[in-house]
């Protein structure tokens, strides 16, 4: 999973409260080209805890809105 960061232009005119650092997740399936045999499987209850069945496809996405 490869996570960044970048710099937004602020404008001095915007009404509201800027964002001075957005912060973004590029999930696992982006940089696969296909599904390799035997992947790693968890349980059925786990993976609807983390929203798949490969835990190598899982992003361990959280929100972090309004934290600068």
């Amino acid at each position: 999973m490869y996570r960044g960061s970048y710099r937004p232009y602020v404008s001095p005119l915007d009404p509201c409260p800027p964002m001075r650092v957005k912060k973004f997740v590029l999930p696992p399936p982006i940089f696969m080209d296909f599904q390799p045999p035997d992947l790693e499987q968890v349980s059925p209850r786990e993976a609807l805890m983390i929203g798949t069945l490969w835990p190598l496809l899982a992003d361990e996405f959280y929100r972090e809105e309004g934290i600068s």
